[in-house]
């Protein structure tokens, strides 16, 4: 049985055992293989199920940009014109020594506040105070002479002449009683006719003596007192001329202030010779002043006068001062094809200096019930073109682009004649690459916030 057995196992069997030995030591192998296999699987399938979620979270969670936004809103809007320009006073005066002399008194003036009439500088004058006091000398003797000539010496000759006029009178009266009764005793015999003639000479001298009594009492009184009196009262007249003519030389050392202002310059200083002619100060009155911009000759000739103009300050640079066009030139510069126009402002608290710079912005083309929004709502194509987009937000919180066309710019607003109607939302921060259709969120405003706040309470 086991020769058969033997002999079948080699002739059959062998093979078949030698195959069971190689198949025994291969499934190691194999199943190694399966399980990497399996592990792979599962790390894909993993994988898989972490992308798949992610996925899904990404979806859920879609990008919110956050932007601030403002309205469209139908308003008035005017084109400004900006350009620097200089202040100057609308009333400056430049001091000068009319006289030749040493400054013996002139205090520092520069920013000072002067009045009219105030003196601000003394020159040496010593010869003119000297010739001031001899012509107010003769002034006085003049009217002393004046007076003694209407007291005393008028009076008098008119006595004295009322006296002889008398004293003729009475001469010739009695020349005439004792012609007339002489002649009564000629005619009776009782005298000779040699003392008649003597007595009716005496009565022709008496009566000349008292015509001519009575003529020079005329004369007085039309003539020669008159005339005494206006001569008199002519070298008062002429002595006050001579003094006021020496006053003005000695006034002219004493400098006055024409105007009241600020003392914007000094020139010279006490103790220095002031020449005739020379400047001493400068005087402005800054309580108005006239602000002066240099326009381009293309927009020049859309303003007129009494248009609105504003400046700033530039110690306050936020604080806007309004004023009015006054002159427009009628001429301009070839080179820089510009044209000068000033506008006068009320400068009571003087922050306007004299000679300063300031930012002139001419008001003008006024369209009233204009579609405005921020200007940095828009986008424009160019620099200077008058197209471009803005971006709107809807009631779905998504961003739109928007075409428009903008019309007149004012500070950081514009208007905007196509694309919006107004009302719309439109993002003013935040927009710049922004694409369309992108879900957005508005920011809040903190201090609008806490102003509400501080309303509510």
């Amino acid at each position: 049985m086991v020769e058969e057995n033997t002999e079948k196992y080699d002739d059959e069997e062998v093979p078949e055992a030698v195959d069971e030995k190689s198949s025994f030591h291969a499934k190691p192998f194999v199943i190694a293989a399966i399980v990497v296999i399996a592990l792979i699987m599962i790390g894909i399938f993993l994988y898989l199920q972490r992308a798949t979620a992610t996925t899904e979270v990404e979806k859920k969670e879609e990008p919110v940009v956050s932007v601030k936004v403002a309205k469209a809103v139908k308003d008035t809007i005017s084109a400004e014109i900006t350009a620097p320009a200089t202040v100057a006073p609308v009333e400056q005066s430049i001091v000068s020594s009319t006289i030749s002399a040493q400054i013996v008194q002139m205090p520092l003036l520069k920013n000072a506040v002067v009045q009219k009439g105030q003196i601000l500088a003394v020159l040496a004058s010593k010869d003119l105070r000297a010739q001031r006091d001899e012509a107010q000398a003769a002034v006085n003797e003049s009217k002393l002479n004046l007076e003694t000539l209407e007291r005393v010496t008028i009076p008098q000759t008119s006595a004295q002449t009322e006296k002889e006029l008398s004293d003729a009178k009475a001469n010739l009266d009695n020349a005439r009683t004792v012609y007339e009764r002489r002649r009564d005793l000629y005619q009776k015999g009782g005298i000779s006719l040699k003392e008649v003639e003597a007595s009716q000479l005496a009565f022709t001298n008496a009566d000349n003596t008292y015509k001519l009594a009575q003529k020079n009492a005329g004369l007085n009184r039309s003539a020669v007192n008159p005339n005494s009196r206006a001569i008199a009262e002519n070298k008062i007249r002429q002595a006050q001329d001579h003094l006021k003519t020496v006053e003005v030389s000695a006034n002219m050392a004493e400098i006055r202030a024409p105007i009241t202002g600020v003392v914007t310059d000094q020139f010279q200083f006490e103790g220095e010779f002031a020449s005739s002619g020379a400047k001493l100060l400068t005087i402005a009155n800054l309580g108005e002043v006239i602000v002066k911009a240099q326009l381009a000759d293309t927009v020049v000739k859309d303003l007129k006068t009494g248009d609105a103009v504003s400046v700033y300050p530039p110690s306050t640079p936020d604080e806007r001062m309004t004023g009015r066009v006054t002159l427009i030139s009628r001429t301009g510069d070839l080179q820089s094809r510009t044209v000068e126009v000033w506008a006068r402002f009320g400068n009571p608290r003087g922050l306007l200096i004299s000679g300063g710079s300031v930012r002139f912005v001419v008001t003008s083309d006024t369209v009233d019930d204009a579609i405005i929004i921020p200007l940095a709502a828009v986008t424009l194509s160019a620099a200077n073109a008058d197209e471009g987009t803005v971006i709107t937000v809807g009631m779905d919180s998504v961003a739109h682009e928007t075409k428009v066309k903008i019309g007149i710019k004012q500070g950081d607003k514009v208007q905007i004649t196509d694309g919006l109607k107004g009302g719309e939302t439109v993002v003013v921060e935040g927009n710049y690459g922004l694409p369309d259709g992108t879900k957005v969120e508005v920011a809040k405003d903190d201090e609008a916030d806490k102003n509400k706040e501080k309303d509510k309470d």
